[in-house]
């Protein structure tokens, strides 16, 4: 949920720098910025996709509006022929300079951090509905019957089973699932390494809320360059690239607030993950320590007969 609110903030914030500064191009630069934010999202859930195809399939839908309705204006028809034409042109003419590979190194190197923890909780989602749903062997079903049961025939119908007697019974019939506990303690330490990972550096953070400023430092460097791509270049367009400073600045303090509440919910996550660090070792004992046994009675059953505890 924190990641889905950073990353609504990040494309918000991105599509606000077109409307803002880019007005031209706009309208026609939503459905590149929402595919670009689309395509993060599923390389975090683990999608067979790249950061890298994802950034230079951007790039190579933003050239054809920014040269022609930045750096060539005049240009009214942008036939699908035409646009498709400058998408292929934008490798070799490389319009956005170094900005769009750098772009590509931040994100990949911030983001993987984050695929992985997904595939993780996903992995252990599984793990968990699997055991959940195992089955209980013959021998297990008649040592619970025995366990809950028995004592009915006596007439002891209030009577419960002492806390050895069931520990023993659910250790018997958890003794398979009780061997995941190495494996489960270590699937914690990876998690709560990953979660260090992204909490530790803030990478994933300042990575995608400044996805909006390397788009900028794209186009202002590919209209700085206009001449080279273009020698009908329009100067009078540069002016409204100053108005992409003010933008920024209104953003700052809900940036910092919404990376707060991000951080926090990294450490309550954590938190809450360390504390099922023995659940596969102790899952009798919790068992054993609710109402299935007698905590406030002087005498218990202890398969055979009734004791004292």
């Amino acid at each position: 949920e924190a990641f889905e609110s950073l990353l609504r903030f990040a494309e918000n914030r991105t599509s606000s720098l077109f409307e803002t500064a880019y007005r031209p191009m706009a309208k026609e630069a939503a459905e590149p910025v929402k595919e670009l934010f689309t395509d993060i999202s599923l390389y975090v859930l683990g999608a067979e996709t790249t950061v890298e195809s994802a950034v230079l399939r951007f790039f190579d839908s933003l050239f054809p509006l920014v040269y022609s309705r930045l750096i060539n204006p005049g240009i009214t028809d942008l036939s699908e022929d035409y646009t498709e034409c400058l998408r292929l042109t934008r490798q070799d003419v490389n319009p956005f300079g170094h900005y769009s590979k750098n772009m590509v190194t931040e994100l990949s190197k911030s983001l993987w951090a984050s695929r992985m923890l997904s595939q993780a909780l996903n992995l252990g989602i599984e793990v968990i509905n699997t055991t959940e749903h195992a089955a209980l062997t013959k021998e297990c079903s008649k040592a619970l019957v025995k366990m809950q049961y028995c004592p009915h025939c006596q007439g002891l119908t209030l009577i419960r089973p002492c806390v050895g007697y069931c520990l023993n019974v659910m250790r018997g019939c958890l003794a398979s699932v009780s061997e995941l506990d190495a494996q489960w303690r270590e699937y914690i330490s990876t998690l709560e390494y990953l979660t260090n990972e992204m909490a530790a550096s803030h990478d994933v953070e300042i990575a995608l809320t400044g996805i909006w400023n390397s788009i900028n430092e794209a186009i202002l460097h590919a209209q700085l360059n206009g001449p080279q791509l273009s020698a009908t270049v329009s100067a009078s367009k540069l002016r409204i690239l100053w108005r992409v400073k003010l933008a920024g600045d209104l953003n700052c303090k809900f940036t910092v607030l919404l990376l707060n509440v991000f951080f926090l919910r990294y450490r309550e996550f954590i938190n809450y993950m360390k504390r099922s660090r023995t659940f596969y070792a102790s899952i009798a004992e919790r068992l054993c320590d609710g109402d299935l046994v007698m905590r406030d009675s002087s005498t218990c059953w202890n398969g055979e007969d009734v004791v004292e505890r």
